[in-house]
């Protein structure tokens, strides 16, 4: 029985671990790579996975920021819109 290819190739070493986190911490350059990483049918499986996971849990965090941001924001609107006089802008 053969095994598939994925599984004949050595594991990712520790340095290119390494060069490949800090390379995810530049910050456009980083969000770029993961894509890259995460689209690429040449990339490593085991890589390829990290990468979408790391774009998954960028998302999460990215959709609560905005959703935080914009319930503080309606809340400042709300408690000053009671002090704006709505007549002068008729």
């Amino acid at each position: 029985m053969e095994l598939p290819n994925e599984y004949k190739k050595p594991p990712t070493s520790l340095g290119e671990w390494v060069i490949v986190v800090l390379v995810k911490r530049l910050p456009l350059i980083g969000l770029i790579m993961l894509i890259v990483w995460a689209t690429d049918k040449n990339t490593d499986p085991e890589k390829a996975n990290w990468a979408k996971a790391e774009l998954i849990v960028k998302l999460i965090i990215f959709a609560g920021v905005i959703l935080f941001i914009a319930v503080i924001g309606f809340g400042v609107f709300a408690n000053f819109a009671d002090e704006i006089n709505w007549s002068d802008f008729d």
